[in-house]
């Protein structure tokens, strides 16, 4: 059975391939757009479909959109709709914003819930002749009742199926956190024996998700984006506004919690605007944030452990992408493994979709069908191999050479203080990069973190992270015995050992913590052997892993991307294949 998901009722835009219950591909649309995140979260912009993505996934697999049996899309507009709906119609006025008092009243979070609910509704037909034209090969054919069978998929469903579908777990709690979906905020469930049980949910307008937004908005961020940024600015303040902030979020039982409503000027001060000069209340401001998020997070945890009954957590939802809250979380010693989806934002919906409606579909009316599949790694994306990085590097004009031995020849580049544009293999399926499309550099010398921040015209606070082979991350970082010793994903983020900082000061955030991977020669055999060469001539198993991109642009994705970044910043040399593009060739 042949099942794809698709998410794009808010943004990161993604779609992802599911074939008999086994992930085959995953992608993103920003990687092929180009625009980040693929497009705001906006009502008038919910019409637009991943149509790249969902080509690529179709590409990889060898199909046609004709091919697939089940599309499940990551949003259900009738769960939306609730009372509104009349028939087939709802009322729009021409000027929404115009008519908010009224849009309210009639129970509507916003006075745009009409038109994006007329977007949501009309995916099926979008789907079926939407697709721009240079990409209606694959996608020809299609109608808006198939021939496959469209499914809506609750958005919070979608992110806990992401989660407990994939997780090295047969039986778990699992908690998403987010901003919002059609009413849920956060929700709880507890999946075992092949059945989900939704254990309770949070509704709108209370969100931890959207108080961090609204917060970095405040702190001159772009909300929905550089929550992360906020996330590292935490680490530079003191939570005096721990207390006043925390008094706004009341958490009763059952998980259940409220957000009061808040006047964050009248509380912390005028909003900062973008691009000013960080004052220490903006730090302050942060590092509270962030110390009521962890201790709001660490009592719904608590609950959730006593009304699941399980030892194992799976997390998704764009709120367990902040790897200091789930550091925070899986030293609490509440659960003995904390598991997070890798996609965890919106783009991890479209796993979540899929693999829901292929386990259902392909289960029977008590049970989903048995798990056969486990997410392992993250690179699920597009690949080009060597023959064809060749031919673009040839018809571009471009000097380069091929590397007899990758690992040790990029290695010694490395040691010798040069930073690395790293293109190899399947693209990576989230927001982190993990070895597919990095930046790499050596972490020895201090200066090495705000070299890199320059080159991607990153703000100076901005910590980088380190890299290290799987079996080496006792020796270097601490718990490192936690979630079975492994952290292939980035998202959490441990202690650098005292004696081992001063020889990896670029990967040492401030306050001597570190986004750690690790790397195994199973997932990434290329990375690994890179990080091991590198070991042989420095004594270090360690590399700062940063995304290959700049300020504003998504991660590279093809090669023609990923020479248009190296050619446009300070990066030394490319690796890409088995090809070595250096930068003092082509001046």
């Amino acid at each position: 059975m042949i099942t794809l998901g698709l998410n794009a009722a808010f943004h990161d835009s993604s779609a992802a391939l599911v074939i008999d219950g086994e992930l085959v591909a995953a992608s993103e649309e920003e990687r092929f757009t180009r625009i980040k995140h693929a497009k705001r979260p906006l009502p008038f912009t919910a019409w637009e479909l991943p149509f790249h993505a969902i080509d690529d996934c179709l590409r990889q697999a060898g199909l046609k959109l004709t091919d697939v049996d089940h599309v499940a899309y990551s949003f259900d507009v009738q769960r939306f709709l609730r009372q509104h709906r009349v028939g087939d119609s709802i009322t729009l006025p021409l000027q929404p914003s115009a008519h908010r008092a009224a849009a309210l009243a009639d129970g509507w979070d916003s006075p745009w819930d009409p038109l994006f609910a007329s977007y949501m509704a009309n995916v099926p037909r979008l789907l079926a002749d939407g697709a721009p034209h240079h990409l209606r090969g694959r996608l020809a054919g299609a109608r808006p009742d198939g021939p496959y069978r469209f499914h809506g998929v609750d958005h919070h469903l979608s992110h806990q199926a992401s989660a407990f579908l994939a997780a090295p777990f047969e039986r778990c709690a699992v908690m998403v956190l987010d901003g919002r979906g059609e009413h849920a905020t956060t929700s709880y469930g507890v999946y075992r024996d092949d059945r989900f049980e939704l254990l309770g949910e949070v509704g709108m307008p209370h969100s931890l998700g959207l108080l961090y937004e609204r917060i970095t908005s405040h702190l001159g961020f772009l909300h929905s984006s550089d929550e992360y940024k906020v996330m590292a600015l935490a680490a530079l303040g003191e939570p005096r506004w721990q207390g006043l902030l925390a008094e706004q979020i009341e958490i009763g039982e059952a998980g259940v919690y409220r957000v009061r409503p808040m006047d964050l000027t009248a509380m912390f001060g005028p909003p900062r605007e973008r691009g000013s000069e960080m004052q220490q209340r903006d730090f302050d401001l942060a590092a509270s944030l962030q110390a009521v998020l962890e201790a709001s997070v660490l009592k719904l945890a608590t609950w959730l452990r006593e009304a699941s009954g399980e030892r194992h957590l799976a997390m998704a939802g764009g709120v367990a992408l902040n790897c200091v809250m789930n550091a925070k979380l899986r030293d609490a010693g509440l659960f003995d493994q904390v598991w997070v989806q890798p996609a965890a934002g919106d783009a991890g919906t479209a796993l979540g979709a899929a693999l829901w409606i292929d386990a259902k579909e392909r289960g029977s009316a008590e049970r989903l069908a048995p798990r056969t599949w486990q997410m392992q790694h993250a690179y699920w994306g597009p690949s080009y191999d060597d023959a064809e990085i060749e031919r673009f590097l040839q018809w571009a004009k471009l000097p380069y050479r091929k590397l007899g031995d990758v690992a040790r020849e990029t290695a010694a580049l490395l040691a010798e203080g040069k930073v690395i544009g790293w293109h190899q293999g399947r693209m990576e399926f989230g927001p982190r990069a993990l070895g597919a499309r990095s930046i790499l550099a050596s972490p020895i010398e201090a200066s090495m973190q705000a070299r890199i921040n320059e080159l991607k015209d990153r703000e100076d606070f901005r910590p980088v992270a380190p890299a290290v082979t799987e079996e080496a991350i006792g020796e270097w970082f601490t718990p490192a015995a936690a979630n079975g010793g492994v952290s292939p994903f980035m998202l959490f983020i441990y202690d650098v050992l005292p004696e081992q900082a001063k020889k990896i000061p670029a990967a040492c955030h401030s306050d001597l913590t570190a986004r750690v991977q690790t790397v195994s020669a199973r997932a990434q055999p290329r990375f690994h052997a890179l990080l091991s060469a590198f070991a042989e001539r420095t004594g270090v198993p360690v590399l700062i892993n940063t995304s290959f991109n700049v300020r504003g642009e998504p991660v590279v994705c093809s090669p023609k991307d990923a020479v248009n970044a190296f050619a446009t910043t300070p990066i030394d040399a490319l690796v890409i294949g088995d090809c070595l593009v250096l930068k003092e060739a082509l001046k």
